[in-house]
């Protein structure tokens, strides 16, 4: 890529994060890298942890409690901004496990912040 082609990009997706709501808080990234425990693709266990949007921001995402998971490096720059589900059957990494085990972190949070945390 060019380097006027990422200048370009990154004023894209700084438009695109100042026009969504943003409303992660510091203790709500906390508590979901608690519940992982680990990249929530891969399963690496060896940090530091990326925020990643399970819908991308650039496909209408939003940095939210239920949107975000730990991501490692490696697996955070692979999905980029592409669809979960497609993107973990190319890598060939087990999408069932992944959604079950996100609906479950989702849902054990649920308790611990307000309803309106969690869809923002």
């Amino acid at each position: 890529m060019t380097g006027v082609r990422r200048v370009r990009a990154a004023r894209r997706r700084k438009r695109r994060l100042a026009g969504a709501v943003q409303d992660l808080t510091a203790p709500q990234w906390a508590a979901v890298v608690d519940a992982w425990g680990r990249c929530a693709y891969c399963g690496a266990d060896d940090g530091p942890y990326q925020r990643d949007c399970v819908l991308p921001v650039s496909r209408g995402g939003r940095y939210t409690l239920a949107n975000v998971v730990p991501a490692c490096r490696s697996c955070n720059a692979s999905k980029c901004n592409a669809e979960v589900t497609g993107w973990m059957r190319r890598k060939r990494l087990d999408e069932r496990a992944f959604l079950v085990r996100h609906a479950e972190v989702v849902a054990a949070l649920v308790p611990r912040f307000a309803p309106d945390e969690l869809t923002g």
